[in-house]
C-alpha cells in the first residue's frame, strides 16, 4: 500500500511539473513573439522585457532552450548589471575614503623597504612623528601595494611544483540571487588530480561552519600536507585551529597575489562560466 501510494505520488508530481513547464515555455515563447511583432526596423526589448527574462532565468532551469530573441550570456548579464545598480544604491550615501597624497604613499613604501619587519602599527606610529595622520588601516591597505622581493614568489612556486600532490586549497566565491542576497559557496580542492574534495552554501559564513566543512573534507587520514588559502576575514584562528587539528599545515598566501592560489581561483571561473 505504502509503495502504490509513492507510486501516485511520484506521477502526480510528474505531471504538475511537467505542465509547470510547458506554461512557462509558452509564456517565454510569447512575450518573444511579442518583441517580433513591434511595427520597428530592429526588435528592441524595454527594461520590463529584461526584468521578464532576469526573473524566469530563477525559476526554470530549462530557459535557455526557449531563446530566440537574445543569447544566454546576455541575459546573464543584466542579472549582474541590475545586482551592480542595487547595491551601489544601497551604499550612494557613503562619503567614501580621504585620499592619500603620493608623498605618504611614498614614505610607506620606503619604511616597508628598509623595515620588512615593521607592520602597520609601527608604520602609523612613525607617521604620526612626522605628522601625517592617516589610519592604521589605510597604511595596511598600501602595504599590499608596495613592491615586493622577487625572491619569496620563486620560493613559493618552487613549493608549489614540489609539493603539488600533498597539497590541497579552500576558497570562497559568491553567487548573486534573484533577491539580491549574496550566497557563499565554499569549497576545497586537491592540486594533485585538481578533484573537488568539499562544497558547500550558506548565506551566513562563519568559523564553526568552515571549522565543520573542512571536518567532513579530510573525515580519515589525508595524504594532504598543506592547505592554501588567502588571507579572508573567514579564515580564523577558528579555522587555523581546526585545520592543524586535522593534521594539516596552513599555507597563507600574501595580500592581493591571487596566483598563489591558482588552482583554487581556477576552478573558481570554471564554476561561473558553466
Amino acid at each position: 500500500m505504502l509503495r502504490l501510494l509513492r507510486l501516485l505520488l511520484g506521477l502526480l508530481f510528474r505531471f504538475v511539473y511537467s505542465r509547470r513547464d510547458l506554461l512557462l515555455e509558452n509564456l517565454a515563447l510569447r512575450q518573444q513573439l511579442s518583441v517580433f511583432k513591434q511595427r520597428k526596423p530592429r526588435p528592441t526589448l524595454s527594461p520590463f522585457d529584461k526584468l521578464f527574462w532576469v526573473g524566469i532565468k530563477r525559476v526554470w532551469s530549462q530557459w535557455r532552450n526557449s531563446l530566440a530573441v537574445i543569447t544566454p550570456e546576455t541575459v546573464v548579464r543584466w542579472h549582474r548589471a541590475g545586482f551592480r545598480r542595487y547595491w551601489r544604491w544601497r551604499s550612494r550615501q557613503e562619503l567614501g575614503r580621504k585620499p592619500v597624497s603620493r608623498e605618504v604613499r611614498e614614505l610607506i613604501f620606503q619604511m616597508v623597504a628598509e623595515n620588512p619587519t615593521w607592520g602597520a602599527p609601527r608604520i602609523h606610529g612613525e607617521l604620526l612623528k612626522l605628522g601625517f595622520d592617516v589610519s592604521e588601516r589605510t597604511i595596511s591597505r598600501w602595504m599590499q601595494t608596495a613592491p615586493k622581493d622577487p625572491e619569496p614568489a620563486r620560493r613559493w612556486k618552487a613549493f608549489l611544483e614540489n609539493h603539488r600532490e600533498a597539497i590541497a586549497a579552500m576558497d570562497f566565491f559568491t553567487v548573486p540571487t534573484f533577491r539580491f542576497g549574496v550566497l557563499y559557496c565554499f569549497f576545497v580542492i586537491g592540486h594533485g588530480g585538481r578533484r573537488i574534495l568539499r562544497f558547500g552554501v550558506t548565506q551566513h559564513p562563519t568559523s564553526l561552519w568552515i571549522a565543520q566543512q573542512l571536518r567532513e573534507a579530510f573525515p580519515y587520514a589525508s595524504e594532504h600536507r598543506y592547505l592554501i588559502h588567502d588571507r579572508d576575514a573567514k579564515f580564523g584562528l577558528e579555522v587555523t585551529a581546526a585545520v592543524q587539528a586535522i593534521g594539516l599545515e596552513c599555507a597563507r598566501t600574501s595580500f592581493r597575489i591571487p596566483w598563489q592560489n591558482g588552482v583554487a581561483e581556477r576552478g573558481v571561473e570554471c564554476v561561473k562560466w558553466n
